[in-house]
């Protein structure tokens, strides 16, 4: 049977609970929901440069795969780094953008990218979104096109001669069937186990209580303390407000409040820190953070080991505490590959790039296999 297949500038073209069904992970950062909800706050919009377009495949007027793509029209929010190769096309007086990408904004964790309904045939659809990815790229005078975080699955129906390869690290913690916080201690090393109770410690003597808050718990004044934080953040971090508006975080509690968990410091009565977390059946994404006075520790606490505490109550196998990160090895995080791929539509470049990647292959597989010495556990 033949194959219709289409791009939409906007997730609304779809019907939310087709576009559900090609992901049968239930990721949050892949749901129609979250797409929605970047688009409805103008989060993603030609004017912020990610011009969403959604390449679609049909069967019989039947959604069978997907692939969320957004024209750039700079580097930001990305978190797979290319400026060398913007910079080396700007010496050869070459544009470098716009460019397509299909990924989901601003969010460095790794989901279905090249999304196929179950009943369909992958090994078939996820060539031909390839190509309909290089045809629109070419169409829109692109560079070139590139797929950040996808699952490695689609490793298998990925031809080398398509699309190169890339490796980067991120520290995520791994659930193995703990019992309890205490449990999960007991398999690291005295010396660390130490340090992080101590740690734990300081934030009672702060007089700091935690608090937890799910879905629909969280409430609108939550909601705009904790975007205050966000920007904080950023303004201290980056000099800018952050890529996110506070419109987009109430639409997340408004529609996706199945996945979403916020943790909270409090002091004297008062909200002093928070972050937000989002999560699927297997999986807690820690995503963002913020406070209003620094208090020491409070960071680890809230944003590492209350998700911890969090994955091992509520059984689930995974917690990716976001990018970046080495700190997060001695407390139990562990180096994990994470994948993206590319292609230029110039050969000259195209292969250079090719043969950059293979040599930085080299030396992120040897640092992951460094950064497991740092490890606090007594053995893996």
């Amino acid at each position: 049977m033949e194959f219709c297949c289409k791009v939409h500038s906007t997730i609304g073209a779809f019907n939310s609970e087709d576009w559900d069904q090609l992901d049968i992970s239930n990721n949050p950062f892949c749901k129609y929901s979250f797409f929605a909800a970047l688009e409805d706050s103008d989060v993603v919009c030609n004017e912020t440069g990610w011009e969403p377009k959604y390449i679609a495949i049909y069967q019989a007027n039947t959604l069978v795969a997907a692939a969320p793509c957004f024209i750039k029209s700079h580097p930001m929010g990305e978190y797979v780094f290319d400026w060398s190769w913007s910079d080396a096309y700007e010496r050869y007086g070459l544009p470098y953008y716009p460019k397509l990408i299909c990924a989901v904004p601003f969010t460095p964790v790794t989901g279905p990218r090249l999304m196929v309904a179950p009943q369909a045939d992958s090994s078939h659809l996820i060539p031909v979104l390839i190509e309909q990815m290089k045809e629109l790229g070419r169409h829109i005078d692109g560079s070139g096109v590139h797929i950040l975080f996808p699952d490695d699955t689609v490793s298998t129906f990925i031809r080398p001669e398509d699309l190169h390869k890339r490796k980067a690290v991120q520290f995520h913690w791994l659930n193995r069937k703990y019992q309890d916080f205490d449990d999960f201690l007991s398999q690291l090393t005295s010396r660390k186990r130490k340090n992080i109770k101590k740690e734990r410690k300081s934030i009672v003597e702060q007089g700091i209580e935690i608090d937890t808050k799910e879905g629909h718990q969280i409430s609108t004044g939550d909601w705009h303390i904790f975007y205050q934080f966000y920007r904080q953040t950023y303004l201290k971090r980056s000099g800018h407000e952050g890529y996110l508006n506070q419109t987009f975080f109430e639409l997340l509690g408004k529609t996706m409040p199945n996945n979403l968990v916020m943790i909270t410091g409090i002091k004297d009565d008062n909200i002093v820190a928070a972050s937000l977390f989002l999560k699927s059946d297997t999986t807690l994404f820690g995503r963002y953070w913020g406070c209003h006075t620094e208090n020491n520790h409070l960071h680890f606490e809230l944003c590492y080991y209350q998700g911890i505490e969090y994955c091992i109550k509520h059984k689930l196998d995974v917690f990716e505490a976001g990018a970046q990160g080495e700190h997060k090895l001695i407390r139990g995080f562990e180096p994990i590959f994470t994948f993206s791929y590319h292609s230029l539509f110039n050969p000259q470049f195209n292969q250079a790039i090719a043969d950059f990647l293979n040599r930085e292959m080299k030396q992120v597989e040897n640092y992951l296999k460094d950064a497991k010495r740092y490890l606090p556990y007594k053995e893996i």
